[in-house]
């Protein structure tokens, strides 16, 4: 398995981190401004050289090697962008010791991605003896117009917050997986690097909307068209998830 890590392509392995986060060829080729066969083809190549028959069992097996050996994470722009310059790098520090490691992946050359799906990282990971989640149960996971309105809500306050530069109150307001993941003294540091780079949000109108049916309860990808002062135009994705009542961020972008 480590041989066909090695001979990865920097596109394969960011198209198999995207899917680890819940995207579907469809949404990925859309992020990506691909198309939906090129998406496959790099799948398709990828599960050749882990050698596994499953697109997620090789997003599983490459999750794996890349958290056992940090040195190969690669953060590189998504698509066919070159790689961020070294500065652009954001930390965020290791599970489990209080060392600081690379993690995750830039997008579009961006200074910022703090992206922790975890209800679709927690589905790949169970042991393998494990029952599978009832396949009767997936249908049931479906969008309304009421939990829609609300996810949407739900992202526009908290980017309130992160336009109020409330750090304290953002980490409060995420889910309970991103703050397990992440200090609060960790986001404020790393929110405050990303404001000095993109400086203050000027205008903000919602792009795209989509929904994963991902369980327990599917999550949202929330899409804002923003303009920053220093950055000019951008987007802010936001994955929203479902927790106590209400949706709550668990991951955001800004690219």
């Amino acid at each position: 398995m480590s041989t066909g890590h090695q001979s990865l392509t920097e596109k394969e392995k960011q198209t198999l981190r995207l899917l680890l986060t819940g995207y579907d060829a469809k949404s990925m080729a859309r992020h990506l401004g691909l198309s939906v066969h090129t998406v496959n083809e790099r799948l398709r190549d990828a599960r050749r050289k882990l050698g596994t028959s499953s697109s997620r069992e090789a997003a599983r097996q490459l999750r794996e090697l890349e958290g056992a050996d940090p040195e190969l994470l690669g953060d590189k722009g998504l698509g066919d962008a070159p790689a961020p310059a070294p500065a652009q790098t954001t930390l965020q520090p290791a599970q489990g010791d209080g060392n600081w490691r690379r993690t995750g992946w830039i997008v579009g050359g961006l200074v910022m991605t703090i992206s922790l799906a975890l209800l679709a990282l927690s589905a790949l990971s169970g042991p393998s003896q494990a029952p599978v989640a009832p396949v009767a149960a997936a249908p049931t996971i479906s969008p309304t117009p009421a939990s829609e309105a609300a996810a949407i809500d739900a992202a526009r306050q908290f980017l309130a917050k992160l336009d109020r530069d409330d750090w304290a109150a953002c980490w409060k307001s995420a889910h309970q997986a991103f703050k397990l993941h992440n200090t609060v003294e960790w986001w404020a540091d790393a929110s405050k690097k990303v404001r000095g780079e993109v400086g203050t949000a000027q205008s903000r109108e919602l792009v795209t909307v989509n929904f994963i049916p991902a369980p327990p309860n599917g999550y949202w990808i929330i899409a804002f068209n923003a303009n920053y002062s220093k950055k000019g135009k951008s987007v802010e994705t936001l994955q929203m998830a479902w927790e106590n009542g209400s949706w709550k961020m668990t991951g955001i972008t800004v690219e």
